[in-house]
């Protein structure tokens, strides 16, 4: 179960987002007393959903269909595109957590404005970047974790959560600095994006796509071996490798200081003109 952690983050932030989407929609779709366009969101929720189903076991099932080295090239593409995605979700998250639910209302006026396609493809959108992200990142985690079942285990549990928080937030039962929130997650979800970085890397070079595979920064499988049960519970959620490579060390260490440093930045303010002396209020 040591996979388990980092896969429920994931599809705990991924899930919040879609349920915090749709309770948006819905909650406006209620109060504006148009309660016939809801069954359109849910179509295009369903469409969403079955897509990012869709892309997984396509992304699987071209994966199961090559050889060693276009496999592994193929995991480690794959593995850099789930960080982006991932680093791109925690930056986005960051300054949207509070705007986001002006901004969806005043599109989802307009797609009501426009018809149920509109509301449809507005709803499929809206929920589709998430779902397609966790697909990637389930199928990077899945591979790194070869094959133990704690990375599904992890992101059923995180999208079970996120439902219950989404649903609870939408009847008004449940409370929470999204801000505070996002926050916290966004910082440990760097540390895995890190990880899964570093475990794409390898991958590469063991495709021989990239060099240095054995140019080893540390070797501590005598003191931290993988089979160990901290060894497991850091390679689980961090994708800590025993045997870890100069190039994995360094893209790691540099993805976090530059990543983290980033992220955890104060937002600029932009402040009000000063008035020139003399000027007529």
């Amino acid at each position: 179960m040591e996979y388990v952690f980092a896969s429920a983050l994931v599809g705990l932030r991924e899930g919040l987002e879609a349920t915090l989407v749709v309770s948006v929609l819905l909650a406006y779709l209620v109060k504006s007393d148009r309660r016939g366009s809801i069954r359109w969101v849910w179509l295009g929720v369903g469409v969403a959903v079955a897509l990012s189903v869709g892309v997984g076991a396509l992304i699987t099932f071209t994966s199961n269909s090559l050889d060693f080295e276009a496999q592994e090239t193929f995991g480690g593409v794959m593995s850099l595109i789930a960080v982006a995605f991932v680093t791109a979700m925690v930056f986005w998250m960051r300054g949207a957590a509070r705007k986001i639910s002006g901004e969806l209302r005043g599109k989802l006026s307009d797609a009501v404005a426009i018809g149920p396609l509109a509301i449809v493809v507005l709803a499929f959108l809206s929920v589709g970047r998430e779902g397609l992200e966790t697909a990637v990142f389930f199928y990077a985690s899945a591979q790194s974790a070869g094959n133990n079942s704690g990375p599904l285990v992890g992101f059923v549990i995180g999208i079970a959560l996120a439902v219950a928080i989404g649903w609870a937030l939408y009847r008004g039962a449940l409370r929470i600095n999204l801000s505070r929130f996002f926050t916290w997650t966004g910082i440990l979800l760097i540390f895995v994006a890190a990880g899964v970085l570093g475990y794409g890397l390898h991958d590469l070079q063991e495709a021989g796509v990239l060099p240095g595979l054995n140019t080893l920064a540390f070797d501590l499988s005598g003191p931290m071996p993988e089979d160990s049960w901290y060894g497991a519970l850091l390679k689980g959620i961090f994708n800590y490798s025993a045997r870890t490579s100069v190039v994995q060390a360094v893209a790691w260490v540099a993805y976090v200081a530059i990543t983290l440093t980033a992220f955890l930045w104060p937002a600029r303010t932009v402040a009000d003109p000063v008035p020139s002396q003399g000027a007529t209020p």
